[in-house]
């Protein structure tokens, strides 16, 4: 048998953590082979391996049958590997051209000459159909778009082996199916992909073997077509898991959140919501379902306090918070899961520690006359450690910006229901997740709402609309375009409701 990588019994050890133990991993020519595993579980590692970011301890590599070293990127290219990671490395104010060639420039006298570029970049845009314009600054384009200058990135250096580290974390369903069908494409063409994933749905889609890793051993390598999601997630997580979610009948309590007639315009003047009016009661979970894009991320950062530019009025628990500052309303009952991580939901050069009492540390509990009383804060975070099974290389004195991206939402999960708010706004919070821990945060989020909370999910998961809402409002362009129940309502319909295709009653 013929393989294109080989990786034989690595290991590698960070301090406190050994992130590959003794793992094997063998890529087939002309392959899609799925690498499967929890958060943490090594897979991003065993990859930055492969491609010359980190060496490992021990063990061998073998490209094509020979033995070689990989000792940077740079190493890695020529030996045709390419990489797209999972927070993308590009320049935003450099044009996509620009983004490619950058590390393999063409000048003359000093100069750039970038017109050859261009054109080889434009045939490889048309080859897959992946209808880019080289001109264009990364800024400008959206997500979907962005990955694809990464892949192209991959085609202009020549790769022939290419590593897909969770490459749908931040797509929307539409720019997801049409990923599949590149990477279909790039097989056809006679590379060789490896895609790390912990999305079983995805596997099942495009892969033909997946590996799977657990705690940084290797459990086995199946055949897709014949082995079921559930068997996958088992050897994944170690356990059976459920992938719907259980829960009681509701009982409604009191408003807690009440939206009035909010608008808002961006600084660019472009009318971003309009209009939108809507409550949150005790004792449910309303989801605020759409595609990326649609005005969500505005309508949290309204009710949050992180853009104060707004008109229209907002309460809690009758009382108006819509002139209040981000602390009033965090103190006023209100939990905060962010849509982006790094940007809002954490300080990555902090430790855990100090990210677990972000919006505490001026309670008694954590200081005395303005010094933290460091012992309390340890136990604190031990506590939830424990509780959340936050997985990290020195506990709670990682640095967070080392832990992987599932461990890192783990920490804003367990910091904010920690806080037993009364209204927990979730945006996205199983985004990167894996499937033991998406099961875990859907469990948290029944719990609370159970404990007679008011939960505001927005998601672009449908799986996750439809098994955690109690209620879904649709957002299409800024306005609530449909207000539904999910019992009632069908995928398809609510793709309906979400593309703008149709309009509902708003109750």
């Amino acid at each position: 048998m013929e393989y294109v990588i080989e990786m034989l019994n690595i290991t590698k050890d960070f301090p406190g953590i050994r992130a590959n133990d003794n793992v094997t991993l063998q890529l087939k020519k002309g392959e899609i082979h799925a690498l499967l595993g929890e958060n943490g579980a090594g897979k991003s590692t065993l990859m930055s391996i492969l491609f010359g970011l980190y060496q490992a301890n021990s063990g061998v590599i073998k490209v094509r049958g020979e033995k070689v070293e990989i000792n940077s990127p740079n190493d890695a290219n020529a030996l045709h590997i390419g990489m797209v990671h999972q927070h993308f490395k590009l320049v935003h104010n450099f044009t996509i051209a620009e983004n490619i060639v950058l590390g393999k420039e063409d000048t003359k006298h000093g100069f750039l000459k970038m017109d050859e570029a261009i054109d080889k970049i434009q045939k490889l845009s048309d080859q897959f159909k992946f209808n880019i314009n080289p001109n264009n600054i990364i800024s400008d384009i959206t997500v979907g778009m962005q990955q694809r200058v990464e892949i192209l990135k991959m085609l202009y250096r020549d790769a022939e082996i290419m590593i897909f580290d969770e490459p749908t974390a931040v797509l929307t369903p539409q720019e997801i199916e049409e990923l599949m069908s590149i990477m279909k494409e790039l097989v056809k063409e006679g590379k060789s992909i490896i895609l790390i994933t912990h999305k079983l749905k995805e596997i099942k889609a495009v892969a033909d073997r997946c590996s799977v890793l657990r705690k940084g051993k290797y459990i086995g390598t199946v055949d897709v077509k014949t082995t079921s999601v559930e068997q996958m997630a088992e050897m994944m997580v170690g356990r059976k898991v459920l992938f719907n979610v259980k829960k009681d009948d509701i009982e409604i309590g009191n408003g807690v959140l009440k939206v009035q007639n909010l608008d808002i315009h961006s600084k660019e003047g472009k009318h971003v919501i309009k209009d939108v009016s809507f409550d949150v009661k005790a004792g449910e979970i309303l989801c605020v379902a759409g595609i990326e894009g649609n005005g969500q991320t505005q309508l949290v950062e309204a009710i949050t306090g992180l853009n104060p530019h707004y008109s229209g009025k907002i309460f809690i628990h009758d009382k108006e918070i819509t002139h209040s500052s981000i602390r009033n309303r965090t103190l006023s009952g209100i939990g905060h899961i962010p849509e982006d991580r790094h940007k809002h939901g954490l300080i990555l050069e902090y430790s855990l520690a100090e990210n677990m009492i972000l919006q505490s540390y001026f309670d008694e509990e954590f200081q005395t006359h303005g010094f933290l009383k460091f012992d309390a804060i340890s136990n604190h975070t031990n506590d939830l450690i424990n509780r959340f099974d936050i997985r990290s290389g020195r506990g709670e004195k990682t640095i967070v910006r080392s832990m992987s991206g599932g461990n890192q939402q783990k920490a804003i999960v367990a910091r904010e229901f920690d806080r037993n708010p009364d209204l927990m706004i979730a945006v996205q919070p199983t985004r990167g997740l894996d499937v033991g821990a998406i099961e875990y945060i859907h469990n948290q989020l029944v719990k609370l709402r159970d404990q007679n909370k008011a939960i505001l999910l927005v998601s672009l998961e449908l799986d996750e609309v439809m098994s955690v809402s109690d209620r879904i409002v649709v957002m299409y362009e800024g306005e609530l375009v449909a207000d539904v129940d999910p019992k009632k309502v069908t995928e398809n319909e609510l793709g309906l409701y979400m593309s703008g295709s149709k309009r509902g009653d708003m109750k």
